[in-house]
């Protein structure tokens, strides 16, 4: 990874649209206070509302500005609605109980104004519980600097893991949300991630053939707690399972994509059949994952055998002559 720039090389300042997909209303006015807090003043606070009272709007209306929309969708297709309504030139995600540090957009857009190769900024955060209280810092690596799409996207499969982060943990550029398109955001080669690894395939899309930058700071605070209403809450969620058979899905499709090798798709077969016997009781989604994983793995070896296979010799004709 390299290392952080020092300023921007365009100085025209770019509007953030920080989009809120809302639901829950308990600790949405927290949500929102951070982003009506941030340094960065070149924004737009657009909140998708979901929640089945009137709480949402009423506290939006206390905050002149904020840009107000009651949508009927639920789920994946509020965050999507979300998202596409952003009309700023960068888009910063933000859901209804999480908070974002004062300086995070500041920092952000720095970086995504220092180099226009970079499609996706994310940062260092930290784990926060119902209380407030600080239950886990996540600092995936030492010092900021840059990768490349495809070298996230390889970590994440073969390490079976989201380093990244929530949307909360991410901005990125609106052109390139509306060239991937609304159908295809949460979809990879091969499987759609859409009740699971929703956000990993966002990332992968957008960053595909550019650069990712990481900042090692705690900008973003992602709200975790069991006692929530989540989709990360396995008590909450009646797809949480699909965010573990997902990661093995996640190998097929980076194999597709072409991000990680035959060598490495087959080795992977240890872990997949780990996270199966583990998991696979409780989240049958595990086992069907385990199931697509080999079938793909044995199609793969049956192309390369062919591929191997020697041509037979042309029968000789009559005479003693080959056919040409």
């Amino acid at each position: 990874m390299c290392a952080a720039p020092n300023s921007t090389t365009d100085m025209t300042l770019p509007t953030v649209s920080i989009v809120i997909p809302s639901y829950k209303a308990a600790h949405f006015e927290s949500c929102l206070r951070s982003a009506v807090g941030q340094t960065y003043t070149q924004t737009e606070i657009l909140v998708s509302d979901n929640c089945p009272t009137e709480e949402i709007r009423q506290i939006c209306s206390r905050y002149p500005g904020v840009i107000y929309q009651r949508n009927p969708v639920t789920g994946p297709d509020n965050v999507l609605a979300s998202l596409y309504s952003g009309r700023g030139q960068l888009i910063k995600p933000l859901f209804d109980d999480d908070i974002l540090h004062p300086f995070c957009v500041e920092r952000m857009v720095a970086v995504m104004q220092a180099d226009p190769r970079v499609e996706l900024a994310f940062s260092a955060s930290q784990v926060i519980d119902i209380d407030n209280q600080r239950t886990e810092t996540r600092h995936p690596y030492t010092a900021s600097g840059h990768m490349t799409g495809a070298a996230m996207q390889q970590s994440m499969a073969l390490g079976m893991r989201n380093f990244v982060g929530e949307f909360t943990s991410v901005m990125f550029r609106r052109q390139t949300l509306w060239n991937i398109g609304w159908k295809e955001l949460f979809r990879l080669p091969g499987h759609d991630y859409t009740l699971g690894l929703a956000d990993v395939a966002a990332y992968c899309n957008l960053a595909r053939n550019a650069l990712v930058f990481y900042i090692d700071e705690e900008l973003s605070y992602f709200r975790y707690d069991q006692r929530l209403q989540s989709n990360s809450n396995p008590y909450a969620n009646p797809h949480f399972g699909n965010c573990f058979s997902d990661y093995v899905d996640l190998i097929v499709s980076s194999h597709r994509d072409n991000v990680i090798g035959t060598a490495e798709l087959l080795e992977q077969d240890y872990q997949v059949a780990a996270l199966s016997v583990r998991l696979g009781s409780v989240f049958p989604q595990t086992q069907q994952a385990r199931q697509r994983y080999l079938d793909y793995c044995a199609s793969v070896a049956a192309a390369g055998a062919a591929v191997a296979a020697p041509v037979a010799p042309d029968a000789p004709s009559a005479d003693g002559a080959s056919h040409e």
